[in-house]
């Protein structure tokens, strides 16, 4: 199976190729502005809107004139940033023509907001210590022998340099031959996700939520005053804002190595699972609830494991964004419609039996995975839904599971 995929790691420059980076990422910023405002100008004049190609041709023009100090940096930069461009634009019409998601019309970019990316294609060589990249030269990297290096399975296509909080990182991406995957043994899971605790596991494995943002605040509250004290336009200023971005940069790490780690362990060790379809852009219309929801990343955590599952050979069910979870009791079937988010247990009405909250949602999603795909949000097999305010009807195959269940004494067996 022939594969791309990308590796980042920090590179270790020095001040005279930090220079020559930043100019690099300059010329790519530029490029992007330019070739936005020519293609405005173009549609309010009623003229065909210029490619890609055509800015370029453009450009090497204007370098002859206007823009001389492009010829100090690789032609990549401002060719991939162009590029980039037209894929921005074409996202963007495919949205407004599709009507999913917000239409995102391209932005300018501004150097306030970051240095920047720039991607190099041609010759890139990596060493186990380096990578040599267009113009650049060779730049050490923090990380040996992390990224793969060429021969006959595996071919470099670009590098992509970036810039975050003063450190420099390249993304190589390569195109390789790996053996197909064979499906881990691990069986079906079903996996809560939640925001007291990043993820529960039906069989009994509990991820913790680093709470990332909450842990930092203090620290970015106190970096955050210290900015405002500063004078504007000033060198301390400029070192403030520095801290204020390493900090961030920090919270962000801390909550993408958690989610990395068991998205990695759980696709690699189970052959299936089954997560919620939970609507994470209304949940953050949420004032009170925003700021958790965010730091727990679950649409990140369900990305992940999505892209995860093709390489592992790990199957990724989405449950019915309906299918009461936490509210139906899994022993009995019994759903609970009055349960509240800040209630992490319930006494059910069925059987009488204290529920906790997420253990119960991993079993139900377990149950979904195995019994309830075939069924609607409510056990049902038909498009309606069941009006009960108590007991939901489960349907031909989840009355048989329930009545195998309460047989075994409530215990279920899978």
């Amino acid at each position: 199976m022939r594969i791309q995929r990308g590796y980042k790691t920090e590179l270790d420059l020095n001040n005279a190729q930090q220079t020559a980076c930043a100019k690099h990422a300059g010329a790519a910023r530029w490029a992007w502005n330019w070739g936005l405002a020519r293609k405005i100008e173009a549609y309010k004049a009623g003229e065909k809107v210029p490619t890609a190609i055509d800015l370029h041709r453009q450009l090497n023009v204007l370098k002859q004139s206007e823009v001389p100090w492009m010829y100090d940096v690789s032609k990549c930069a401002p060719q991939e940033a162009l590029r980039n461009l037209d894929v921005a634009y074409a996202h963007f019409f495919r949205r407004c023509r599709t009507g999913k998601g917000r239409p995102g019309f391209p932005r300018w970019k501004s150097k306030r907001k970051g240095i920047g990316t720039f991607r190099l294609t041609g010759a890139v060589r990596v060493f186990d210590d380096a990578v040599q990249l267009p113009r650049l030269g060779r730049l050490r990297l923090k990380e040996r022998c992390y990224l793969p290096m060429a021969d006959a399975s595996t071919r470099i296509l670009n590098a992509v340099v970036s810039e975050r909080a003063g450190r420099w990182y390249v993304s190589v991406q390569v195109e390789r031959e790996v053996p197909d995957p064979v499906q881990p043994d691990g069986g079906m899971v079903g996996v809560d996700l939640g925001i007291k605790t990043l993820a529960v596991v039906s069989d009994g494995t509990i991820i913790e939520n680093p709470k990332a943002l909450r842990r930092g605040m203090a620290r970015l509250r106190m970096l955050s005053r210290r900015v405002s004290r500063k004078k504007k336009g000033s060198a301390n200023r400029r070192k403030a804002i520095l801290r204020v971005a390493k900090q961030h940069a920090r919270v962000a790490n801390i909550r993408r190595d958690v989610i990395h780690k068991a998205t990695t362990m759980l696709t690699r060790t189970k052959s299936a699972i089954v997560l919620e379809d939970l609507h994470v852009a209304g949940m953050l219309k949420n004032h009170c609830l925003a700021g958790a929801v965010a730091d727990a990343a679950p649409a990140e955590f369900r990305r992940q494991a999505n892209y995860k599952g093709g390489w592992y050979a790990c199957e990724i069910i989405e449950a019915d964004r309906f299918f009461p979870s936490s509210k139906r009791h899994v022993k009995c079937g019994y759903v609970y419609a009055g349960l509240k988010l800040s209630d992490r247990t319930w006494v059910c009405g069925g059987c009488g039996e204290t529920v906790d909250r997420d253990p119960n949602a991993a079993q139900n999603l377990l149950w979904y995975g195995q019994f309830g795909r075939n069924l609607n949000a409510y056990g049902e097999s038909g498009a309606g839904r069941a009006e009960t305010s108590g007991e939901t009807a489960l349907g031909e195959v989840g009355t048989k599971h329930m009545e195998d269940t309460l047989s075994n004494g409530g215990v279920l067996k899978w």
